[in-house]
């Protein structure tokens, strides 16, 4: 059974930044898609960023330009580095394998 653990949330100013961390257990994370996504209180879970075994990535446009999708495949761990935030991406992030396996979330807040 695979599972996925985030970490790296917690409180920053507007204007900070953050590295969130999703360590994988198993065999099969280096063949999968792996990505991030988010759900803010009232609002539907929205993709953030997906990333491919071959180093593809995608974006969601309100994150374009301050969010890196990254992976280690030796460490079977996903990472995503979040530059210059705003109050708006407060939200509980979910790391996904696949769309398919998911973490437990991990929480994000933005506020001065």
């Amino acid at each position: 059974q695979v599972q996925l653990v985030e970490s790296g949330g917690g409180l920053v100013q507007p204007g900070g930044s953050l590295r969130l961390s999703c360590a994988a257990s198993g065999s099969i994370f280096s063949i999968n898609k792996m990505g991030w996504y988010r759900q803010a209180p009232g609002k539907q879970r929205e993709l953030v960023a997906t990333i491919t075994s071959s180093l593809s990535t995608n974006y969601a446009d309100s994150v374009k330009g301050r969010f890196t999708i990254s992976r280690s495949n030796a460490k079977n761990t996903v990472y995503l580095q979040m530059n210059s935030l705003k109050p708006e991406d407060t939200a509980v992030y979910y790391c996904t394998l696949a769309d398919t396996i998911w973490g437990q979330g991990t929480q994000v807040t933005v506020s001065s």
